[in-house]
């Protein structure tokens, strides 16, 4: 008889035997960990007599080794706790590789399911209640984040990926702030994402770093390892308008054009206007709609040039930052029109932010940074296994984006003055809709 029909035969009286140990349990959870307690050990008894060349107690020339007692493990699984006898024999040593991993005594479903309740945002308080509820004993904090540490394996694969074989035409950039303990000291520190989008259609995650702050020289190493990883092909930045990641993107990234998100441009001039009637601060944001949602790029600057006086009228301070940003907030216009919604704004880098801050959102204040990048990472990871089932454009419509559209010809003198007379309409008909007139 083999191995696999000697562990468990199934006659009469195991029937019965299961039949009894079915009525001794109290749900099917007691009786699946039972069952499995039960196989588990008769596997492990027969290996360990095969490797003894003889049965238990039996006397023969073939035998090579002998038994010398058990070695109590409980290990814990998706069905609760399982109590196993791990055979010891006098001379070497017996472990069951194929079942268990050595020093750990927890199955690999539950730590997988443990890091997936951890990167979904759930604290690791919450995941030994959880387990506690699956008949789980103690499973204690210390435990779930020993198990969770196996992911900075996949945190550093991230960081440390090969980007040469993944050229991306446009790239977004930003920073998320979160609370990390330093010492006896919780302060805030910046994780930056770095996501673009491929020539597959698709967007990736391109890198991830931990910074005590947004600086110049934070953002030139970060972008400066994004190179040395083989990032190429980058002909649109996307990001807000923080000066030290402007500032890096001009040196590292030399040649590409920088959009500035029209929604941070947005935020920035309602802060310039502060003190301002509400009616004068909700034009001037229609005013930046109305220019950068045109499908006319032509039209679109000829709006931007119309609505400047009605800006400075309302805030001289606002005015400074609307004429400084209008090639930066209509530099989109110069990649194919049915790219413009995605490279407007940073929304991509908005939602992601989004994504990872609910899933840190459990954690007060991260004990260390490295536990800080590690769920940051972890989160943004499962947000790309997402992403792989998605295509933000065709492989068609991408390759586009790889193009170099050419000088755009300038508008005859016709049909210049024509945009203007069709832009101040615009323009008027906005600043009449809030009240305001001109002087």
């Amino acid at each position: 008889m083999s191995p696999d029909e000697s562990v468990m035969p199934m006659g009469l009286e195991e029937a019965l035997y299961f039949q009894r140990l079915w009525n001794e349990c109290g749900d099917a959870r007691e009786f699946a960990c039972r069952v499995l307690s039960l196989v588990m050990n008769a596997v492990m008894d027969e290996q360990a007599q095969l490797a003894c060349g003889a049965a238990r107690g039996e006397r023969t020339q073939a035998r090579t080794n002998s038994r010398n007692g058990y070695r109590p493990r409980t290990l814990k699984t998706a069905t609760g706790d399982v109590e196993l006898r791990i055979p010891k024999l006098r001379e070497g040593s017996y472990f069951p590789e194929e079942m268990l991993t050595r020093w750990s005594r927890v199955d690999v479903s539950v730590a997988a399911l443990v890091r997936e309740m951890y990167v979904s945002g759930v604290s690791t308080r919450k995941v030994e209640r959880v387990a506690e509820r699956l008949g789980i004993s103690s499973l204690s904090s210390s435990e779930v984040s020993r198990l969770c540490g196996e992911l900075d394996a996949e945190v550093e694969a991230l960081r440390s990926r090969d980007l040469s074989r993944t050229p991306c035409c446009y790239l977004w950039l930003d920073a998320t702030y979160m609370s990390c303990r330093e010492g006896s000291v919780v302060s805030s520190h910046a994780v930056v994402t770095a996501i673009g989008l491929g020539a597959d259609g698709r967007k990736h995650v391109l890198g991830v770093e931990a910074m005590d702050t947004e600086s110049e020289e934070g953002w030139n190493g970060f972008l400066a390892g994004l190179k040395a990883r083989g990032l190429s092909g980058v002909r649109l930045v996307v990001s807000d308008a923080h000066a030290g990641l402007v500032a890096a993107i001009a040196r590292q990234l030399q040649g590409c054009a920088w959009q500035r998100c029209i929604t941070h441009l947005q935020r920035n001039l309602q802060s310039a206007m502060a003190g301002r009637p509400q009616a004068s601060k909700e034009c001037v944001a229609k005013l930046v709609h109305a220019a950068c949602y045109e499908s006319d790029p032509e039209l679109s600057r000829a709006i931007w040039g119309e609505a400047a006086p009605w800006v400075g009228k309302a805030s001289p301070r606002a005015a400074e930052i609307f004429s400084a940003a209008e090639d930066s907030a209509l530099a989109f216009q110069a990649f194919p029109g049915a790219h413009w919604a995605k490279l407007r704004t940073n929304n991509v880098q908005e939602r992601a932010n989004r994504e990872i801050k609910r899933r840190c959102r459990v954690v007060q204040s991260f004990p260390s940074v490295g536990s800080m990048l590690r769920l940051s990472a972890a989160s943004i990871l499962s947000e790309e296994g997402r992403w792989a089932t998605q295509r933000v454009f065709s492989e068609e419509s991408a390759a586009l984006g790889f193009r170099d559209p050419g000088p755009r010809e300038a508008p005859s003198r016709e049909r210049r003055e024509a945009l203007e007379r069709r832009a101040a309409r615009i323009v008027a008909e906005i600043t009449e809709t809030y009240g305001l007139r001109k002087e």
